[in-house]
């Protein structure tokens, strides 16, 4: 059974008020559509954790910096609320355009630092598009918990550092990646794989994981291990190495040495579409000189 779908503010500030004054705890989940298991596992979490489930489905696009990269995200809006009626959700928003941004918005959120690397060097505006955005649908829906997956590590530690400025009153809850049998990580982006590159795209994630074994095998040098990877990477026909790095968790800041929670991070190009995947990584217990092989009494 669909939900109800919402597709104006006021409407939706008026259904979550009376669930509010029922005491009921709003979670959300915000997306751009074109919905997959990977959404789904941010609803169920949702769906376990809270008493009301809103599902937010808005195509951003001050989000992109490419307009054709805006007009190729398609959505099948019916097909998206089946999804999210046999979900669990209880409300649908999937406001317009016109409805989210004012013509003449003259206003914006910026979260600087962890935005300017990995992806925020290639795709300019692209994080204060999703801060400004997911900061109105704060405001909007002013759940108690709101989900967001894994796969978008730097989107994450962006929403998780301006809840932590703008002190919303919000627990943000990661929900690790979900991948496919083969280890490709679920995206709407990878519909626009080729029969050809779609057996390829696996080998990003075999490339992350085999740098995160080296890095907690105990290999000091995560620039050793991280250019195997990208090397690995760059010889598979087809794809392009964007970036690649070993970076802080939280601020993601590159790092040498792993002394906290960190992530190997990427983005390439697989024919004419882009790919992004992230892992964690622990530090090891022992370290040893990638060269030479041998341990370090010091780590």
């Amino acid at each position: 059974m669909k939900p109800p779908c919402a597709g104006s503010i006021l409407e939706v500030l008026q259904i979550l008020a009376s669930m509010r004054q029922a005491g009921y705890q709003i979670g959300l989940v915000p997306t751009m559509g074109a919905l997959h298991a990977g959404h789904g596992a941010l609803i169920d979490r949702a769906r376990h954790e809270c008493d009301y489930v809103v599902v937010s489905i808005f195509v951003n696009p001050i989000q992109f910096e490419r307009r054709d990269d805006f007009e190729a995200y398609t959505i099948d809006l019916a097909s998206d609320l089946e999804f999210c009626g046999a979900r669990g959700a209880d409300l649908v928003f999937a406001p317009s355009a016109e409805e989210m941004h004012r013509p003449d918005r003259a206003t914006y959120v910026e979260v600087t630092g962890v935005s300017e690397g990995l992806c925020g060097r290639f795709r300019p505006g692209h994080f204060r598009g999703v801060a400004t955005v997911v900061s109105k649908l704060f405001h909007i829906v002013a759940p108690g918990r709101a989900y967001f997956g894994e796969k978008d590590a730097q989107q994450l530690a962006i929403v998780q550092r301006m809840v932590l400025d703008l002190n919303f009153p919000i627990e943000i809850v990661p929900v690790a990646t979900v991948r496919e049998a083969d280890g490709l990580a679920l995206s709407s982006r990878n519909r626009r794989l080729s029969a050809e590159e779609r057996r390829i795209a696996p080998l990003l994630y075999q490339a992350l994981e085999a740098a995160r074994k080296r890095l907690e095998g105990g290999c000091d040098s995560a620039s050793e291990a991280i250019a195997e990877a990208v090397t690995r990477l760059n010889a598979a026909p087809g794809m392009r190495v964007e970036y690649l790095e070993l970076v802080d968790a939280l601020t993601m800041a590159p790092v040498e040495r792993i002394s906290g929670p960190a992530r190997i991070a990427a983005a390439v190009w697989l024919g004419n579409t882009r790919l992004i995947d992230n892992v964690a990584v622990s530090a090891p217990a022992a370290r040893y000189d990638c060269g030479a092989g041998k341990a370090d009494p010091q780590a």
